[in-house]
């Protein structure tokens, strides 16, 4: 199947956010997977592992898909002005604009999420109504050809289940069987509905910082989507 499925990539992206679905993504035979920014200089990720361009968006075809993820730099990419007239001129001819996790945020940022049900990572979850979006507190949520996946991990469920509405369901659990994602983690601590109290205060305590600063950036970017 010929599809042209595009991440953004960013300095200070969450690489998670982006090379979880990027495996799902580039395991469909014929889909060419890109990895869009400004330019093609190799960029950093938030846990430093380098990531390098594979195309840039003045040369990048409309794509089936458009993913934006997630991280620390979203910060930037909300005020970036290049990144958002670019996600904006995809949107008009996109199949399924899609994000993981804070990348919702970015979405937002564009003017895409006005009244639309949506969903992002849990601390900044809040922030959606911000952007005239609708909160809901799903793994995966689809509005049309809207589909937002929850935090970091969430992004390879959220893979599979556009995968299922492009090829099918059975090709989209052969991938999920050839990737053997089974998630069977040890503790029952991945969200601040199951995690114990005192871990929910833990880093919800270290991120305060980090949620002012974004907080802020969030009020900007819905005041210029409002003037």
């Amino acid at each position: 199947m010929a599809l042209h499925i595009g991440f953004l990539v960013f300095p200070n992206v969450q690489q998670l956010d982006l090379t979880g679905p990027h495996d799902v993504f580039a395991s469909v035979p014929g889909a060419t997977v890109h990895l869009i920014a400004g330019t093609l200089d190799p960029v950093k990720s938030s846990s430093g592992l380098l990531l390098t361009p594979t195309i840039i968006y003045s040369d990048c075809p409309q794509l089936d898909v458009l993913c934006v993820p997630g991280g620390l730099g979203v910060n930037e990419l909300m005020e970036d002005a290049a990144a958002l007239d670019f996600i904006k001129q995809q949107a008009a001819g996109v199949r399924f604009m899609t994000s993981v996790c804070t990348g919702a945020l970015v979405l937002g940022a564009a003017g895409l999420l006005h009244g639309r049900r949506a969903t992002t990572h849990w601390a900044f979850h809040h922030l959606l109504e911000q952007f005239g979006a609708i909160p809901v507190k799903e793994r995966v949520v689809q509005d049309g050809n809207l589909m937002t996946g929850g935090g970091v991990t969430a992004g390879i469920d959220f893979a599979l289940t556009l995968l299922t509405g492009l090829i099918g369901e059975t090709e989209a659990q052969a991938i999920q069987l050839q990737l053997e994602y089974a998630p069977a983690p040890p503790f029952n601590s991945g969200t601040p509905d199951t995690a114990p109290k005192a871990v929910v205060d833990l880093v919800w305590k270290r991120g305060e910082k980090g949620r002012a600063i974004r907080t802020e950036l969030v009020r900007r970017a819905a005041a210029r989507l409002d003037s």
